[in-house]
């Protein structure tokens, strides 16, 4: 079981190099990530997009683009289209968003000829390692589907528990989150937690303990659910994957770690064909080159079954 990064870099070590395929690559943080993720052995990486700007920024930041191959795209759309053309063709293992706005890039994954689309609900997971934590935190979904209906829940589980088994979690456990830890028929996301743990308990949520619903501290703190007389519960403080109940509550989450914790995180789309890198431009070049060993395990994974 990966209990960090460094284990999931480790893990990268054993598996084959991946490639990379990164759509409008004129950007300094993407430059940077994927010349760290090439340094690390992780993967190589195709960069499409205005060859011009990628060498200038690519001289700005002492990177010799003789390490990578550039495919000249001026437009954005275009070089989207190029970009994960190569992935959905086999030329690369991993899709990457570089200076492209995410609609247009999401556009890109779902395009019907030369996307990532698959029959699967696509959903974003976060993964954390926090200083005091034991063991990687997965968070879903916290930038992808705002409201998420009972059976896309089933899909974000599906597709979590995928990227947890990836790195190395045999039996991952999901813990429905709410503000309580009962079933209150005034606060539907309890109900839905309740049935997605039925759901579970008869064969219908496979792979996964599913325990719901937890509010977050019976979730993630052992001493918590002991003081709560929660020995009994399926989930005691050692959740694996933290479902949230809507967009707000995984963003603020997911923000309040980032900002306020000792931690390192990375991110991954997921429900598609190959692992989908999709970073903010904010995040720092230590998080897309999480995100790239991230999405090398699953892509070695995938690969495997």
């Amino acid at each position: 079981m990966s209990k960090g990064f460094d284990d999931l870099l480790s893990k990268v070590s054993q598996c084959s190099k991946k490639k990379v395929s990164v759509a409008v690559a004129q950007d300094g943080p993407v430059l940077e990530a994927v010349e760290e993720a090439r340094k690390r052995n992780i993967a190589d990486a195709i960069l499409v997009g205005d060859a011009d700007k990628i060498k200038s920024i690519a001289d700005e930041l002492s990177i010799d683009l003789n390490n990578f191959e550039v495919i000249d795209v001026k437009d954005d759309v275009e070089a989207a289209t190029k970009a994960v053309s190569l992935v959905h063709e086999g030329k690369a293992d991993m899709y990457m968003k570089g200076l492209i706005n995410t609609k247009d890039f999401l556009k890109s994954v779902l395009n019907k000829e030369v996307g990532l689309r698959t029959d699967k609900t696509l959903s974003h997971v976060c993964v954390f390692e926090i200083k005091g934590h034991e063991g990687l935190l997965f968070l879903t979904d916290v930038a992808f589907l705002p409201y998420p209906s009972l059976d896309d829940k089933v899909a974000i589980i599906n597709n979590t528990v995928e990227i947890a088994k990836a790195c190395g979690i045999d039996t991952p456990k999901v813990a429905p989150i709410a503000a309580v830890e009962v079933v209150n028929p005034k606060m539907p996301v309890t109900v839905e937690a309740d049935e997605l743990t039925k759901m579970n308990a008869e064969g219908k949520i496979t792979g996964c303990i599913v325990d719901g619903p937890l509010s977050l501290d019976l979730a993630i703190d052992r001493e918590a659910a002991k003081h709560k007389g929660a020995e009994g519960r399926k989930i005691v403080g050692d959740a694996d994957i933290l479902l949230f109940p809507d967009i707000h509550a995984g963003n603020i989450t997911y923000k309040a770690l980032t900002h306020l914790c000792d931690c390192k995180n990375g991110n991954i789309l997921t429900g598609t064909k190959a692992p989908v890198i999709l970073t903010s431009r904010s995040d720092s070049t230590e998080v897309k080159v999480n995100s790239l060993a991230l999405g090398a395990v699953v892509a070695e994974s995938l690969k495997n079954n």
